[in-house]
């Protein structure tokens, strides 16, 4: 299953996905990680939740990114939960652009029953339907 937290800049988006990832923490069975592009939320998350930080492997592009969420799940068959912060900015591309992406983590997630969280900076009105339908 693939969850979106869409909104504009400054929404808080991150806040919200960090409160789910440190909720969803308690109760689940599996692991939990949180991928994005900076270090800034690092000590915001619950130590349970595997923090990556895509700029320590030099993650840039959206086959990077879609290789590396990929290995990131095939490295511990455990995972419960994938969140992704900014995946737009993270891939380097415009949201419209990005459906690719979006088919691969559905195929992943459906395949491996990983909930998968991303934030998408743009008003929940104007997501592509392909990423829309995830609303």
């Amino acid at each position: 299953m693939i969850k979106i937290i869409a909104g504009a800049k400054g929404a808080g988006k991150t806040k919200h996905l960090i409160d789910a990832a440190n909720k969803d923490v308690q109760t689940a069975k599996g692991v939990s990680a949180f991928i994005t592009d900076t270090k800034r939320y690092m000590y915001d998350l619950n130590r349970e939740v595997r923090f990556i930080d895509v700029t320590d492997y030099n993650v840039t592009g959206e086959d990077a990114l879609c290789g590396f969420v990929k290995g990131v799940a095939a490295g511990n068959h455990d995972y419960e939960y994938i969140y992704i912060d900014g995946i737009a900015r993270i891939a380097g591309k415009e949201l419209s652009d990005m459906a690719g992406i979006f088919y691969m983590l559905d195929k992943l997630s459906n395949d491996n029953g990983i909930v998968i969280t991303i934030t998408c900076s743009c008003p929940v009105e104007e997501l592509p339907a392909f990423i829309a339908k995830y609303v």
